[in-house]
Order: C-alpha cells, then structure tokens, then sequence
C-alpha cells in the first residue's frame, strides 16, 4: 500500500499517514457559511481537499474513506444578509431563501470546479441539539460558564490552549467573531451559545431563547458524523485560530481526549495579481464571476481551467491568482488533451469501463502521497505528455483523472469537437490573427507576436513559422 506523508499543523512536521482505522478513514473539512456566494479564494480549500479525498479512496478503497464537509447556516451575517435583502419579510422565511440560494450556488459551483460531493454535507441548523448537549458537558466540567447572557468557553480551563496556533495565552486576543466585553472571565473567552431576540433566529435551550457560536458548531457536526476523536481535519490557514484551535478546546475538554484530530491540513492564502482580494479594491470575485461572467481577464474560464490553476502551486504556499496563471493552465489542458488523442485513446462507448478505471503510474502517485507535492505530480504529467507510446497516454488520462482534471465525459466531448475540424468561420478568424501576427513580426513587435501565438495555442492551434522560396515569412497551422 501507497505510503501518504501529511504536513501536520499541529506538530510542525511532515509525517506518515497512519489511519485510526484503515476500513473507516475519516476527513473533515471546513465548508462555506452561506451568506454570500463563495468567492474564489473559498475554492482553493475544497479543490486542494478534493485532491485528497480522491488520493484516500485510491489509497484505502472508495467505501472505506467518510469525508464530511458542512455548510454553515446560522450565523449574524446571514441575518444580517437576509433583513437587508428582505426587508418586511418574516425573518426565518428570509434566511431560508438567503441560505437555500447560496448553498445551492455553491454546490453548483463546487461541480464546476470538479470536485466529488463529500460523503456527508450537514447543516447548522440540523445539530443544534447536538451542539446544546455539547455546550452542557463543558458547564458540568467546568470548561464553561453563562455571564452577560452568553455561555462562554473559559480558555484558561484548557492547559494547552493555544497549541495548534502556537500562541501564548496570554499574548491571545479574541477571536474575530468574538467582542471583548467585560462578563468575560478572561479576553479570550468565547462564545458557545448567545441569546436572541424577536429578531433573530433562535431554538430553545437551559440558557434562553437563543443560538450556537460559531466554533461549536464544528464540533458537534463532526462528532456525530465521523467521532470524536478522528484522523483529520482541515481548512483554509485563516482557520488555525481561532476556529480551529477553539473546536480542539471543546471537543478535547468536554470528552476527555487529548485530540480532535491526529492530523491538521491547511492551505495558504491567495491573492489577486499580486494583492489582497477585497471588494474595496475591487478585485473580489465570486466563482460563478469567473465561470458564467466576463469580470476577470474580460471573459469566462472554464471549472477545469480554475482547478488546475489552483493546483499549479502546492497547497500550503501562498498563491497570486493571475490571468496569465490562467491562460498558462488553459493551454497546458488543451496540449495534454491533444496529446492523449495523438497517443491512440478514443473515447467510444466501448472503451468506458477501461478507460474510467485507468490510474497514475507509481512516480505520479508517490509525488501525490507526499504532502500533495504538485511539482512533482506537474512533472510526471509533463513527461507522459512528451511520451510517444499509448501507454503514455493511458496515464496521462489515468491521472488527470485521479486529479479531477478530466472525466471520459470531456474527453469523449473533446475528440468529437477535434474530429469535426475548425468551421469556415472559425479558420477566417485563425486566419486573420495569423496575419496580424506576420504583421507583427515583421514589424519586429515581439511581445505582440507572442500574445497572439499564446490567443492561438489556447485555441488549441499550432503553428509552425517557416519562409517561401522568396525568402517571405509565412506561417502554416494545424490543430493541436
């Protein structure tokens, strides 16, 4: 069996992947809360932790791997989100329709992306006893403590609070959904339930009418669906503290254990050109910005183009989300495509049992178990691609696929757009940026050349440059 190395934020070290039980390998990951459509940034996470979910089933067998990822669904930005688009309508029917929109959204762009649906997708609002049960443990050991009309996890209660992020208790400021208010016990006490009023929603509870903060939701979700003690948990770096490290406080000192999870994955920040995404900046962008609209590099980029632009750096660096990262992603996918169709794949009926159960070589498969090294898997891909032999492209379409690169779907789709040839249209249009570039070329404007060669190739259009008998330049193409 493939030997996995996880880079675990608890320990600070790369280490071998050993699961509490091997029939029952079990993954949680932080989902969205859904006020809003999910931005791109949100997407890194799910793709990074779809590679991993794929990488277990391959490893551990597809029955034997539980990966759950919730969607958060109570929360004061979405009542907030809900009385500003609904205003004069009942309060639960608004959130309802704010939190069904957003999450449908989401999945739809989640698919799009090419990620595999979690095994289990729960809900807020559908634990809430769980989370009271929760909140009652930590009281009646002592981990707790109502004031203020809150019930407050006491942080000073937990020896080793602060151990994920590696802070000092004492250097630790509040979390950043929790307001440092003078009921606290200490500054970095926080919220396990709150009270509400007529408008906001609320379940009964022991403390009042009232609602979950947000770290205990977490806990509750994934003890009931994969334990209280399972193999790993991850999210986004922003997650480390305080949500993280506070769901380690509540799970571990109300069971008694001394972890949540044996491994804590993260992935790094990604940036805009170079920036920090805000919309006061205005480089914010939704997913579904970048799959149905034209507001980033002026047109649509397709869900397999996002995916492998996000898999182009490992998943721990940070990453500068560009339009050239996107078009260097675009062309790279069309020239693997093109090559697997020259090395002898067709993609008939007939072959879609062998085909969809073809997999990465062992090279591949070893960059991937270790730490999700994409350099190396990117490596392995480029060699398949440079090969000459159909066994090259068998796993060149075998790993793309464990990747969620490509399906037979888009490859069957894909030859049959290649066999049809380029409409009378389409080759006036290759034709004139053909032209223009000869234009540019002799005008010695380099840099204009290569952006219209760069247009083409992303067409899926070779050229290749050469001179008549006069000693003229002239350029021939053919599809890749």
């Amino acid at each position: 069996m493939t030997e996995i190395q996880l880079y675990n934020t608890l320990t600070r070290t790369k280490e071998a992947f050993e699961p509490i039980d091997a029939n029952n390998v079990r993954m949680y990951v932080c989902g969205p809360t859904v006020y809003d459509y999910a931005h791109i940034g949100n997407a890194r996470p799910v793709i990074v932790f779809d590679v991993l979910f794929r990488l277990l089933r391959h490893v551990y067998g597809e029955d034997k791997v539980t990966y759950v990822r919730n969607i958060t669904d109570v929360d004061d930005k979405i009542n907030a989100r809900a009385v500003k688009e609904h205003p004069g309508m009942e309060l639960n029917a608004a959130i309802r329709e704010v939190t069904e929109r957003t999450a449908n959204q989401y999945q739809k762009d989640m698919h799009a992306l090419g990620n595999l649906d979690p095994t289990i997708e729960p809900r807020a609002t559908e634990n809430i006893d769980g989370m009271i049960r929760l909140i009652e443990t930590l009281i009646e050991k002592g981990h707790a403590y109502q004031a203020g009309g809150e019930v407050l996890f006491d942080v000073t209660s937990m020896p080793n609070y602060g151990a994920l992020s590696n802070r000092n208790l004492d250097e630790m400021q509040a979390g950043a959904r929790v307001e440092v208010e003078a009921h606290k016990k200490n500054p970095g006490d926080f919220v396990l339930w709150k009270l509400s009023d007529e408008t906001q929603p609320g379940w009964p509870s022991p403390w009042g009418h009232g609602r979950p903060g947000w770290h205990i939701e977490c806990s509750a979700m994934s003890e009931r669906y994969i334990g209280k003690h399972f193999d790993i948990h991850a999210g986004g770096i922003d997650l480390v503290f305080p949500h993280h490290e506070n769901e380690i406080a509540q799970t571990c000192c109300a069971h008694g254990i001394d972890k949540m999870s044996n491994v804590w994955m993260h992935n790094g920040f990604l940036q805009i050109e170079g920036e920090k995404m805000s919309k006061s900046l205005g480089n914010f962008y939704t997913i579904a910005d970048l799959l149905e609209g034209d507001k980033f590099g002026g047109r649509v980029w397709p869900g397999d183009v996002l995916r492998l632009a996000m898999l182009m750096t490992n998943y721990r660096e940070p990453i500068d989300f560009t339009k050239k990262r996107l078009e260097d992603a675009e062309k790279t996918l069309n020239r693997w495509r093109s090559t697997i169709l020259k090395l002898g794949l067709s993609f008939s009926e007939e072959n879609r049992e062998e085909y969809e159960a073809l997999g990465p070589c062992s090279k591949l498969l070893a960059h991937l178990a270790n730490d999700l090294n994409m350099s190396g898997v990117l490596a392995e891909l480029h060699r398949h691609a440079g090969g000459d032999r159909e066994h090259n492209g068998r796993r060149l379409f075998g790993s793309l696929q464990l990747l969620g690169l490509v399906t037979f779907d888009d490859m069957q789709a894909f030859e049959v757009e290649q066999n049809k040839g380029p409409s009378h249209e389409k080759s006036d249009e290759i034709e004139a940026k053909i032209q223009a570039r000869l234009a540019h070329l002799n005008a010695k404007e380099w840099a204009e050349a290569d952006g219209i060669r760069d247009e083409l190739t992303a067409l899926g259009v070779q050229l290749k440059d050469g001179k008549d008998d006069a000693g003229n330049r002239i350029t021939t193409w053919e599809l890749l």
